[in-house]
């Protein structure tokens, strides 16, 4: 793939691309399935959502010491970035207009007759930009060429659309839209991002990042009970106490 041309923003380009034929691919087996596997599809989906969040997050949180014995660390930073991004994501209102945008969405495409659309493209844009590997991706993308990051990024949300897509529907291939607006911004002011993200940024935002993909998870399993959206300026504020 190394042979293959590139430009700024060509990892963000096949990212989108892999969101449109896994959404697509979902779609298509969905028509198959009956309401009772869809939900079963879904459930699924949101039980690996929780446990990647899960997961992700210990290996931040927990450190093993040389004794053996384990240390919970950053706790302070996650409950700081958690409850001031929370407070900046209420006055802002994150989740209202990710909900205005995919309700403009769904009546632009045509879309007007599915019931789930605001909410699978809503959840699903959410997966697929919030991370550590959204931001590091597109900057080793303008800065260096290297497209690695999303190239694997692409690959583990082609796999997780589909199956999303399939159970909630065509919502979920317009994630592609949000994640090609948030990462080609990223990509833009690459040049202003790159000093921020030392060791110890890429850290807090993985750590905090995958919180709210674990809340994303609960979400999927348990209905709309977080406004994720709205805690979305955590990662901001746990970059910014690196």
């Amino acid at each position: 793939m190394t042979d293959i041309p590139t430009f700024p923003g060509w990892g963000t380009v096949v990212n989108c691309m892999a969101l449109i034929v896994g959404g697509l691919l979902g779609l298509t087996v969905g028509r198959f399935l009956n309401e009772r596997f869809q939900q079963t599809l879904q459930m699924a989906c949101a039980t690996a959502v929780i446990f990647i969040g899960i997961g992700s997050t210990l290996t931040k949180m927990l450190r093993l010491n040389a004794d053996g014995s384990i240390e919970l660390i950053g706790a302070m930073m996650m409950i700081a970035s958690l409850t001031i991004g929370a407070v900046i994501g209420e006055v802002i209102d994150l989740d209202s207009k990710f909900e205005r945008f995919g309700a403009w969405l769904k009546i632009k495409t045509g879309n007007e007759g599915d019931s789930n659309f605001i909410n699978g493209f809503v959840t699903a844009s959410l997966t697929f930009c919030i991370g550590a590997m959204s931001v590091l991706g597109p900057v080793n993308d303008a800065l260096l060429g290297d497209c690695t990051v999303l190239y694997m990024k692409s690959v583990l949300d082609m796999i997780l659309v589909m199956v999303m897509a399939a159970s909630m529907g065509k919502g979920c291939v317009f994630s592609s839209v949000s994640v090609g607006v948030f990462q080609g911004a990223v990509t833009m002011l690459a040049g202003l991002i790159e000093p921020l993200m030392t060791a110890a940024a890429l850290d807090n935002l993985s750590y905090v990042g995958n919180i709210l993909i674990f809340c994303v998870g609960v979400n999927l399993m348990f209905g709309h009970k977080i406004r994720v959206a709205n805690l979305l300026p955590a990662l901001i504020v746990a970059v910014a106490q690196a």
